[in-house]
């Protein structure tokens, strides 16, 4: 889970984030912290029972009906070849920027270098299945986290820049605060995210909007990590961990060499700003060192790209293709086939896609109304199949009509997620009252449907499930303090502040003890084992 959402894309993106909005640009991913942790504490062990092998394939688990048929082919096709083409195209973006920036590479070269990286990810990923994906995965997230860190400090130490010092001094304060401050946006001060668009994304985004990687209440290639796990309990732990490290561990090294690209290369337009971190890396590495982050990178998009091509053959394999009355090698030489059809699919979408960040905002913004369902689901069995195709196509709908049609007169409209949320709260206001009033107005699925599902999700009853309500709220809330506690205790020490980062390691020490605590009350862990 942790390789894969890093790419090398990651790092350039952040890099967008914090030219454009300073350090609390990187709201717009932090907030999923919120999230993550949710789906850790509440559906990761639901998930592992239901054993199922696509987030896919849970709509006919939970839903009844042809309905629930079609919504599961088109989820699978949707998430499998087109959204997962869309995200793959971003990633392949980033290699280019890398590839044009380290060796100068223009045009056809870009792209046919891009294009054999990707075949032999491919080719790997193709012959050696999920097992082979996690196990390259693992060597290279280590390889990419020594290497951005090294490049950290080789940045903010150079004399261009002269230390932690320098760079504070070279900055305007309100670009290194955590929060925005409510006072300011980000179009009277630069280098800091308006107030309300903080809001829309730390206290909505989260539950609101569908995201790769950070579904609410878990789905996508996260999903399948959590069904390959050994039990539940190792499900819920490699969750909690991936929140830990993805939120807790990486980001600092990101965002330092970020604010270092914005002092050192203020020239660069508005949709280059990605490529500070690689002229950073370029300038400030020498020759032996330069290499190994070049291939730290090289191991973050193939981690990335491997784990997508491997999760959107599951889709069609899956979901699509009736694969029940096939032999196994039939299945096997299709989904190789499927993995190399999504990789060239990839490469053609990767030449529309021109921002890293704009393609973030972008997928929130067209998932905006449809998490609330996902987390939904699990608990209310009122919703049907009908309601979640409803917020499934709604936001698409509403994301049109407002940035095509009714933007020439509310100009306001065309403005992005991080500098003015309104079109994602009319996105999202719209999208939830039409799935809850399609799930009124409809039939529920059948009463021995839902039963069936209940005896498997909940073999103890849902009564009980219920109980441990309070215990898991409880975990989930000592898990993000826990984890957002260790992010700004890390920055603070890094930029030198010391009351700071007490206060902080003091709200550390009480997450974790809440967090233990709830989660053994909550049977998620058992600290007598």
């Amino acid at each position: 889970m942790v390789a894969t959402t890093f790419a090398a894309d990651t790092p350039l993106a952040v890099t967008e984030l914090v030219a454009k909005n300073g350090i609390s640009g990187n709201w717009v991913w932090w907030n999923m912290l919120l999230g993550g942790m949710f789906t850790a504490v509440f559906y990761a062990q639901l998930w592992r029972r239901s054993g199922v092998v696509t987030d896919a394939e849970f709509i006919t688990l939970r839903y009844a009906g042809k309905q629930a048929n079609w919504l599961k082919k088109f989820k699978a096709i949707y998430l499998g070849i087109g959204m997962n083409a869309v995200i793959l195209a971003w990633v392949n973006l980033a290699l280019m920027a890398i590839l044009e920036v380290f060796f100068d590479l223009q045009g056809i070269q870009l792209y046919g270098f891009t294009a054999l990286a990707m075949l032999v990810v491919a080719a790997y990923s193709a012959f050696s299945g999920l097992m082979g994906v996690a196990l390259t995965d693992a060597f290279q997230f280590f390889i990419a986290l020594v290497g951005c860190i090294v490049l950290a400090v080789l940045v903010v130490n150079s004399d261009k820049i002269g230390g932690v010092g320098g760079l504070k001094n070279a900055l305007p304060e309100h670009s290194l605060a955590i929060l925005p401050s409510i006072s300011e946006s980000s179009e009277s001060k630069g280098l800091s995210m308006g107030f309300a668009s903080f809001i829309a994304i730390a206290g909505m985004v989260w539950w609101s909007s569908w995201y790769p990687g950070a579904e609410p209440g878990g789905g996508g290639y996260i999903a399948q990590r959590m069904f390959s796990t050994k039990n539940e309990k190792h499900s819920f732990m490699a969750t909690f961990f991936f929140q830990f490290a993805h939120y807790g561990i990486r980001p600092w090294p990101w965002i330092i060499v970020a604010l270092c690209s914005v002092v050192l290369y203020p020239d660069l337009g508005i949709d280059d700003k990605k490529l500070g971190f690689v002229m950073a890396m370029k300038e400030f590495l020498p020759s032996g060192m330069r290499g190994l982050l070049l291939v730290a990178f090289l191991g973050a998009y193939m981690s990335t790209v491997s784990t997508h091509l491997n999760w959107g053959a599951s889709y069609v394999i899956n979901d699509v293709w009736n694969h029940q009355k096939k032999s196994s090698n039939k299945i096997v030489r299709m989904g190789r086939w499927v993995t190399f059809g999504i990789m060239v699919l990839a490469l053609g979408v990767t030449t529309q896609v021109k921002s890293i960040s704009g393609v973030w905002e972008f997928i929130m913004e067209c998932g905006a109304g449809l998490g609330l369902l996902l987390m939904c689901r699990w608990f209310w069995f009122r919703i049907n199949a009908w309601a979640e195709i409803t917020a499934t196509i709604t936001p698409f709908i509403v994301y049109g009509l407002l940035k095509f049609v009714f933007v020439h007169d509310y100009p306001i409209l065309g403005e992005s997620l991080s500098s003015n949320p309104t079109s994602f709260f009319i996105t999202v206001g719209v999208t939830t009252c039409c799935w809850v009033l399609v799930s009124m107005l409809t039939k529920p699925d059948p009463q021995s449907h839902l039963q069936s599902f209940k005896n498997k999700i909940y073999p103890n009853g849902f009564e009980q499930f219920k109980n441990t309500l309070p215990y898991l709220f409880s975990a989930w809330i000592g898990g993000i303090v826990t984890v957002y506690s260790f992010l700004f205790m890390i920055g603070k020490i890094i930029f030198q502040e010391w009351a700071a980062s007490g206060w902080f390691l003091a709200s550390l020490l009480i997450g974790v003890f809440v967090f233990y605590k709830s989660a053994n009350k909550g049977g998620l862990i058992d600290l007598t084992e």
